[in-house]
Order: structure tokens, then sequence, then C-alpha cells
């Protein structure tokens, strides 16, 4: 793999001294890389498009958010075993018509939405739902605590590059010419974005500007999905929108959910090894996701809003460990964005975070808080 400067990224089995960090909780190294996690659940089919089914509980995936995801169910609390696949066949249904909802109030590209209304408004305040003035004051209170780092008005930026979704503005997987990427930088600044809860509305001072909420719909959504099975009689879940992972209980045998963590650059059956976790959220975020190679110069999708370009800190891939999904991927993000010595004050000042890994580009991974790897 090449970095940004054009030289070759090679792992490493090599301890960083942490002795003089300060983490929140337990902060140890160890000597494994992942690109992605997987979800190992014994007796249940998850891939490709269908569903599976196992005694009282069922999994279903769909192509959403261009990207796969998988929600898994089991029986709820107060169903008995004839009328439990009904219900909860009805409960997956539901969920997957929930992430439709939410994709036609965010979708930034999605002709009448939310996001398109308040992009479109040329700096008028526009009234909007509920849920997506939530979404972007959550999403201010990260930009805030990241020092403008995350910033949610990065939308005039993004829609510069293209990464697979198709709506670059200047024609194909290119670097965008310098002009536009200066003067879509004029456009960020997520403190001329201001919100009224109580009129429902959202105002883009700067009439150019552009919202891109892409950086954390996805973990709002599993937990809009989560808080709808719980209210259901659900007491065991797990909820998989490409990655922004929603985990509720435990599995139904009782067993926590396991991750396995897979190697780097290796075949899909090389792990490294395995979270157990229950009733959290796992969310995992790197430069690895969505790129392309230019020139022998490979692009990621994670974008410095003070550059206009993919960021270049030492942190390439991170995954967190958090109460919920929506602080899983902003925290996540922000690693990427900020490197390993500055999310250290992020990860200890967020409610609700709990452990975290980070793969530097040296070829270290560090492990924060209560994160603990099953080798």
């Amino acid at each position: 793999m090449k970095k940004a400067d054009g030289t070759r990224f090679e792992i490493k089995c090599r301890i960083k001294n942490l002795k003089n960090r300060r983490v929140r909780g337990s902060h140890k190294a160890v000597t494994a890389l992942f690109v992605c996690i997987f979800m190992i659940i014994s007796g249940i089919g998850t891939a490709g498009c269908g569903g599976g089914q196992s005694g009282d509980i069922m999994s279903e995936t769909r192509l959403l958010f261009d990207t796969y995801c998988t929600i898994t169910i089991g029986q709820p609390i107060y169903s008995s075993k004839l009328d439990a696949s009904n219900l909860i066949s009805n409960l997956l249904e539901e969920a997957f018509e929930l992430c439709e909802k939410y994709e036609a109030l965010f979708g930034m590209t999605v002709t009448g939405s939310d996001v398109w209304k308040i992009n479109h408004a040329k700096g008028e305040p526009v009234e909007v739902s509920r849920e997506t003035v939530e979404l972007i004051e959550h999403g201010l209170r990260f930009g805030e605590l990241s020092g403008g780092m995350f910033d949610i008005t990065v939308g005039r930026l993004s829609s510069l590059w293209d990464f697979g979704n198709n709506f670059n503005e200047h024609g194909g997987q290119t670097v965008p010419p310098q002009e536009l990427l200066k003067k879509a930088q004029l456009t960020v600044n997520y403190s001329q974005l201001t919100t009224n809860a109580e009129k429902s509305t959202v105002q883009l001072e700067n009439p150019e500007s552009w919202i891109d909420l892409g950086g954390i719909a996805k973990g709002y959504i599993a937990d809009k999905i989560a808080e709808h099975l719980r209210q259901n009689g659900v007491t065991n879940a797990l909820i998989n929108l490409g990655g922004d992972i929603m985990l509720l209980g435990k599995r139904p045998d009782g067993s926590p959910w396991r991750t396995a963590i897979r190697k780097p650059y290796g075949s899909e059956n090389e792990y490294v090894g395995v979270l157990e976790i229950a009733d959290a959220s796992i969310v995992s975020s790197g430069t690895y996701e969505r790129q392309f190679t230019e020139d022998g110069i490979t692009y990621h999708h994670i974008l410095d809003p003070y550059t206009g370009m993919p960021s270049t800190s030492d942190v390439i891939s991170a995954t967190v460990i958090a109460e919920n999904a929506l602080i899983g991927e902003s925290l996540s993000t922000i690693a990427v964005l900020t490197g390993s010595e500055k999310i250290e004050i992020i990860f200890e000042q967020t409610a609700g975070f709990i452990g975290a890994v980070l793969v530097t580009d040296g070829g270290e991974v560090l492990i924060y808080g209560n994160a603990e790897l099953i080798t």
C-alpha cells in the first residue's frame, strides 16, 4: 500500500513506548493490525443479500447507503415460539424501512432531502425534521471538540472528490484542481452553521456552503434502529450498517458478540484476534475504506478540512467501542483526522467512550480504554 507521499506502508511488529502517555483506562500496544471488522455469529448466515435463520434468530442483508447492511435479531422477550418468526420478520422489515427513511432525510445527493434543502437555501433558514436538527447538533459538538478537524460543512470539498459515490463535480476519480479545492475550502466553517431546535430550523450563514452528514449518519441510524428494536422487546440484536455496528445485549445463547479483527492486506480468513462485546457499538474508520490511485499515489476519502486533501495523520485505521454508534462513528473518524496523540484527550473528554484500537502508519497498533483483544 502506498501512502500519500508515494512511499510504501509496511507492517511492523514493534511496540511503541507509551510510558508517558495519559489515557483513560488501560492502554497497551499489541503487534496486530486490522483493516476491517467481521462479526462471528455461529449458525447464522449473514453473507449475501438474502436472509439467514437459526432457531429463534433471523438475519437479513440489503444494499443501502452504497454498502451492505446486515441486521440480525433474536426472539423478543414477550413473544412465543409460535409467533417469533413472523414477529422478527416484521421487525427486520421495519428496521430497513428506518434506513430508507433516514437516507431520504440525510442524503446529500438525494433531491428534496433535508440536507439537500439546507444546501440549496442560499443562506436562508430551512425547516427540517427533528432528527436532522439532532444529528447536525451532534456534528457541531464534535466540530468544537476536535478543533474544527471534524466539520460537517465540508460538503463542497467532498463533492469535488469521487471515491465511488459518483457525485464529484469535475469528472471521474482524479485529484481535483487546486483552484477548486481552494475555493471550496472557503466555504468550510462549522461555526457558521446554526440550528433552532424550537423552530426545527437549520441555517448556513454562508450561502455557498454545503453540509455533508456522511461521516455520522450511519451511526445515528444504527442507534435509531436499536431504539426501535428495544421498544419492541428485542434484547439481543446485531445492527451492521457497513461497518457501523450496534449490538443489543448478548447473543441469544448468552455469550458476547464476537468481533474478529482481520489481518490487513491478508486474505479474508487471516485474523489477529477477537473482541468480545455486549450491549455497545463498535465502529471502524480508515484510509483503506474508499480510495483511488493516481500517478502511483493512493488518495483516501477522509478529508482534512484545512487542506482539502486526504488526512495525513499517523492513524490509518481506527475502531472505537462506545455506548452508541453515533459516538463511535464520530470518534473513529476524528482519530484518523487528528492522529494518535491528539485523540487521547478527545477520548478522555467524551462521555460514552469505552475503548479504541488505532493503527498507525508505522505499523503500530494502540489499544485504549477497555478494549480486550483475544488472540
